[in-house]
């Protein structure tokens, strides 16, 4: 798949020069996981990689904890996940991640990103069927076969493993996080993964040149700014400025 994946995914981080967004986003992102899996993180793999994330983006203990004892109170906001699609500038294909406590007023806020921009909201279903949902785990090492036997001993379903200048980088179906997670600690120990995530990967590409371009990056610059957004993917091969 390629670490191509990595540039097509808006993260949170690329609004780093507003931190008050990012930490809400991530204090969302945790409470949601929290309430759901439990507030525990040894015990719910999905949060554990969500606050190890948080804390590589400096995000600060206090959002951190905030949001776990929210959870913990078993009150607060009542968020609920919503995946919008469509096709933005240049026809390339747009998934949006959200989460909210009003499907309204965030299905209005993201549908006027895609009006300003002359782009397409879609139904859903529209343009995920090409895009991969997947679990990746990256982190370092460079015995690709001992982790495959692993993940295989375990009766995981991985879909590749590739290994580049001294990582190794695991993808697998979406649903297969926690169990590809769990036997790779199981295996080879305590692992700092540098990336932890279950991301949509495009099967191909859009390559966006010119005006498409720049109207590309107004685009995901817009859908970023909204709160209940949580992550952007997309198709676009921007070209080099």
């Amino acid at each position: 798949m390629g670490r191509a994946y990595q540039n097509r995914k808006v993260s949170m981080a690329r609004t780093a020069d507003a931190k008050t967004k990012v930490y809400s986003k991530y204090g969302r992102e945790i409470y949601v996981s929290a309430k759901s899996g439990g507030a525990d993180p040894a015990g719910n793999l999905t949060l554990r990689g969500l606050i190890e994330r948080a804390r590589k983006d400096q995000v600060p203990t206090h959002v951190i904890d905030r949001a776990l004892d929210k959870a913990r109170g078993g009150g607060g906001e009542d968020f609920s996940p919503a995946r919008y699609e469509g096709f933005g500038p240049g026809s390339c294909m747009v998934i949006v991640e959200c989460l909210t406590d009003n499907p309204n007023r965030t299905f209005g806020d993201v549908r006027c990103c895609f009006t300003k921009m002359k782009a397409r909201i879609g139904t859903p279903g529209s343009v995920s069927h090409m895009f991969d949902h997947c679990a990746i785990l990256a982190f370092a090492g460079e015995d690709e076969d001992a982790v495959l036997e692993a993940l295989m001993d375990a009766d995981v379903d991985v879909t590749d493993i590739e290994s580049e200048a001294g990582r190794l980088t695991v993808f697998a179906p979406h649903t297969e996080y926690a169990r590809a997670k769990q036997a790779l600690i199981d295996a080879l120990g305590e692992l700092d993964f540098e990336v932890d995530e279950i991301q949509f990967v495009a099967q191909t590409t859009t390559p966006l040149a010119g005006e498409d371009a720049v109207a590309m990056e107004k685009f995901l610059g817009l859908l970023n700014d909204l709160d209940d957004v949580q992550n952007v993917y997309h198709n676009a091969e921007l070209a080099e400025a």
